[in-house]
């Protein structure tokens, strides 16, 4: 006996698997008593019998008896687990407790049997231990003895069990809900490494308004929303596996034939399952959410399950760019796309680590008498001998944090500028700077600008921020709008840039806070030819000009174009008719040249070949 539960005690301690303990235990009873059949049997949350451990007993007895309801007439184990106490049945073939199992167990030669159960903390019967005899008797002293020590290190082994399955059960679950978190998603992925295409998809699911609800509602309404979506998608989505790995981000592992056979139709069920209102602590919300989805690759002869978990993560990019609200399903053109945006993005990163982030500057001209009347401050990378434009590496500014970092060095880069031309007694006109969305969403904007110029004693009222409509139309929390109020109430000006290539632009007219309105490019290219370019122009120039507002037309390069947008009203132009960017130094002489009466031709007096 002691040389038993050595060992047993042992398994135990070393963490090996309950049924191999329990296996081992059942083994050395019937060592010890060769004449009997062992087993244990373990009873489910919800009253049914599992087999845990039988060495003698055949796989199909096992599997028979495996989910049966404990109960009166469930045999001599299942009765012992209803009623929480010991039961001997000295003949089966008379005992009705065993009238729908005696066909299966008196065949293996057994005739009598003794059960007695094993209680947890809760003192109710969690597993059962018994004793299976080839003839007709109860059981020995010396069994009953030997039993009682297995029962007992039974409830160690069971015990432990249950810790360590908690244990796992916390460390794989989400708290706030419910749902298996990023640690079981990636154990998920790392058992789908090597299955093949057409077996399994894999879904990422962002909320697009949880910030916003958090921001307006308050987090205890955000955190109801979360629990509301991951239930709804646990019932889209059954039987598939529903994870959260992220603060509003979800997975969903497709590997039912009949949802990966309609693919499309199953994830719009799930959008649609989510878009659905619902009462967030007293305030209804309609949630909003984007997906990407990605399926192995059918090419690949071990298709690589963290290949898939990044195409989903691409689609998801994707998605989030070309339209918020829908689903993209990964495609190589998407791969492609992110490869150059994750090209970019460490390109720009190792620029800006190494200083070879510059500030050029483009002149602003009055049409009508071709005085430089404001620059624009425009990013440059140095790459060896080559100055690299912004519209180059553009797809780095999608990070966030790029595009930050990329701001904050243009301000640091146009404040030594201009603090130097101030010091050379140089005429300093209005100077723009962009900014993103991420500047206004990633912390105060107005102090990072305030401490910037203030430290060199730039006034802010010679600063224009250049905002695109698409920075406005990702608003839904006003952050930006205050933002604007604020700025320009401290004298800065606010120019609306692109305009036009936005969705609803007269409207922004009469609701964004703006100084300037600055027409795109593409409405001036086609402004000669192109009658409806010429009446879009000139209707945006009398309205800007009825709500005072300033414009400035962007890609100036012929003289038919100044001279025609000058008859329509448009008082500015900035295009390679006048001047590229150029570097602080040549903006330095350009603006000396100015102050000297050097000006460009006014728009009348340029040359029809110009």
């Amino acid at each position: 006996m002691i040389e038993l539960q050595n060992t047993i005690l042992e398994m135990i301690a070393k963490g090996d698997a309950l049924a191999e303990t329990a296996y081992t235990l059942c083994a050395e009873v019937e060592r010890v008593f060769p004449d009997v059949v062992c087993s244990i049997l373990t009873i489910d949350p919800i009253g049914r019998m599992r087999s845990l451990a039988a060495p003698s007993l055949p796989a199909s007895y096992c599997a028979a008896v495996d989910g049966v309801p404990a109960g009166p007439h469930a045999g001599t184990c299942g009765t012992a687990a209803y009623l929480g106490e010991e039961v001997t049945t000295v003949d089966i073939a008379t005992d009705p407790r065993w009238t729908a199992y005696r066909d299966l167990i008196l065949p293996l030669g057994l005739h009598a049997c003794w059960s007695k159960p094993i209680f947890g903390s809760q003192r109710s019967p969690m597993a059962t231990f018994a004793l299976y005899f080839r003839e007709k008797r109860v059981p020995s002293q010396s069994e009953r003895e030997l039993v009682d020590r297995c029962v007992h290190l039974c409830v160690i082994a069971l015990d432990r069990h249950r810790r360590v399955v908690e244990y796992e059960r916390r460390a794989n679950t989400d708290a706030l809900t419910g749902l298996a978190n990023r640690a079981a998603f990636n154990a998920a992925l790392l058992d789908l490494d090597g299955v093949g295409q057409s077996s399994w998809a894999l879904c990422l699911l962002d909320l697009d308004n949880h910030k916003v609800v958090n921001d307006t509602f308050g987090h205890f309404a955000g955190d109801m929303l979360l629990r509301q979506v991951a239930d709804r998608l646990t019932i889209a989505a059954f039987p598939e596996r529903v994870f959260r790995i992220g603060g509003d981000e979800f997975a969903i592992i497709v590997a039912t034939p009949a949802a990966l056979a309609e693919l499309e139709t199953t994830v719009s069920a799930y959008l649609r399952e989510i878009a659905i209102p619902t009462d967030c602590g007293g305030n209804i919300v309609v949630p909003r959410a984007t997906m990407g989805v990605a399926v192995p690759d059918g090419g690949a002869e071990t298709p690589d399950a963290e290949k898939v978990r990044l195409n989903a993560d691409f689609a998801l990019y994707h998605a989030k760019e070309t339209g918020r609200g829908g689903c993209v399903l990964y495609g190589p053109d998407i791969g492609s796309r992110m490869t150059r945006r994750l090209t970019a993005i460490r390109d720009v990163d190792l620029a800006l680590r190494e200083g070879r982030i510059e500030a050029h500057y483009q002149p602003v001209v009055r049409l009508e008498s071709g005085q430089v009347v404001g620059l624009e401050a425009l990013c440059r990378m140095r790459r060896g001998e080559e100055m690299v434009s912004a519209a180059a590496f553009h797809d780095a500014t999608t990070d966030a944090h790029i595009a930050r970092s990329l701001t904050a060095r243009m301000m640091a880069r146009v404040a030594q500028d201009m603090h130097s031309w101030m010091l050379a007694d140089i005429p300093v006109p209005h100077v723009s700077i962009n900014v993103t969305s991420a500047d206004f969403h990633g912390g105060s904007i107005e102090e990072a600008l305030a401490q910037t110029f203030g430290r060199l004693q730039v006034p802010l009222d010679r600063l224009i921020l250049e905002v695109t409509e698409s920075v406005y139309l990702d608003d839904g929390a006003k952050v930006v709008q205050e933002s604007v109020k604020k700025l320009r109430a401290r004298g800065l000006r606010v120019a609306l840039d692109d305009f036009g290539t936005g969705y609803a632009s007269l409207t922004h007219l009469m609701t964004v806070p703006a100084d300037y309105i600055k027409i795109d490019k593409s409405f001036v290219d086609r402004l000669v030819d192109d009658g409806p370019s010429q009446a879009i122009v000139g209707g945006v120039i009398g309205i800007a000009a009825k709500l005072g507002l300033g414009v400035v037309a962007e890609g100036v390069e012929r003289a038919e174009q100044a001279r025609l947008l000058m008859d329509l009203g448009c008082t500015a132009g900035q295009g390679h008719l006048y001047a590229p960017a150029v570097s602080g130094c040549e903006a330095a002489a350009m603006m000396v040249a100015q102050a000297e009466g050097n000006a460009f031709p006014a728009a009348a007096q340029l040359s029809r070949g110009a």
